[in-house]
């Protein structure tokens, strides 16, 4: 298969790349490269995937119709993987209007590309963001009560019915994956698990937001890769799935985790619950366990270690 994925060059694109190249597939990455954290590091990525096969890359914004429009009539994709967006729940209570034009209107330009190009199948990356304050745990794909807490939540959304109106009109086959909590190697330098471990390793303290008891569905990249290859192969015309590890971590216990497997103690700065934070997230993965075949195999200390031992790698290279 010929598959185009936007943001490849970043921390779950570049995984995904890897991954396609040595399962025997075409790849092209589109990716800007924007300074929203060291570009060196995606280069870096970008070298990784290159390790495993020849890959078409074009740096380009997504919101850029020719641009994108003139890759896709070069590579022909088959199908579309779309993960190029402004991520952080954070950033986008400052920026939320950055967050609307790339996530959004990017998402459209990427879609009407694809639709105009004669693309197969296109899979969009949302987040368990979309589900906001819900108030059924763990959370359902059958959820249609979404209560974004932030603008970042709000345009994964709208790229969510973006996706269903093209599937619905244009016969795109569509399918969106919210995402929940992904870590693991090459993970972005302002996640908290990447950034913990930095911090614990070099005696810094560690911010803490509330008491420690909010809980997060953390998912090992590995596993996420796996359910987008599955999506990739599924035939159907528009669906929804949650793509996580269904077992909730406690913040206290992820600390107390990664004090164990890092063999130090965390010094814990206490800080307020921040606006947007969600105090749990938990997914529900019987329909991407039915469909798909779906099944995450990563147990939490495993990926902490994993994501350990890469990191003292990085730093020493």
């Amino acid at each position: 298969m010929r598959v185009l994925v936007t943001g490849g060059a970043g921390f779950i694109g570049s995984h995904l790349c890897s991954r396609l190249l040595r399962g025997g597939h075409a790849a092209a990455i589109l990716d800007d490269l924007n300074d929203y954290y060291d570009p060196a590091l995606k280069q870096r990525n970008l070298e990784e995937v290159r390790a495993c096969g020849p890959v078409l890359f074009q740096a380009g914004e997504i919101c850029d119709l020719a641009a994108v429009e003139r890759l896709m009539g070069e590579f022909r994709p088959e199908a579309v993987v779309h993960l190029a967006a402004r991520v952080g729940v954070r950033p986008s209570l400052t920026e939320p209007l950055l967050y609307q034009r790339v996530n959004v209107e990017g998402t459209a330009v990427v879609l009407e590309c694809a639709r105009r190009c004669g693309v197969e199948r296109f899979i969009f990356a949302s987040s368990s963001s979309v589900y906001g304050t819900a108030n059924r745990v763990p959370f359902s794909e059958d959820d249609t009560l979404l209560r974004p807490m932030s603008p970042y939540a709000a345009t994964k959304i709208a790229g969510e019915a973006l996706c269903h109106s093209y599937a619905h009109l244009y016969g795109l086959k569509t399918t969106c994956l919210r995402f929940f909590t992904v870590y693991g190697p090459r993970q972005r330098p302002d996640l908290a698990i990447r950034r913990f471990v930095e911090n614990i390793s070099a005696g810094r303290p560690i911010p803490v937001f509330g008491d420690g008891g909010t809980g997060r569905d953390y998912t090992y990249v590995d596993d996420i890769v796996d359910g987008i290859v599955r999506a990739l192969g599924h035939d159907h015309g528009f669906e929804i799935y949650n793509l996580g590890n269904s077992q909730p971590v406690l913040l206290r216990d992820m600390i107390a985790t990664l004090e164990r497997v890092l063999g130090r103690e965390a010094l814990i700065d206490r800080q307020p619950m921040q606006p947007g934070d969600m105090l749990v997230t938990c997914a529900s993965i019987e329909k991407a366990r039915r469909d798909l075949g779906y099944e995450p195999a990563t147990t939490f200390e495993a990926g902490i270690r994993a994501t350990a031992e890469w990191l003292c790698g990085a730093s020493a290279s």
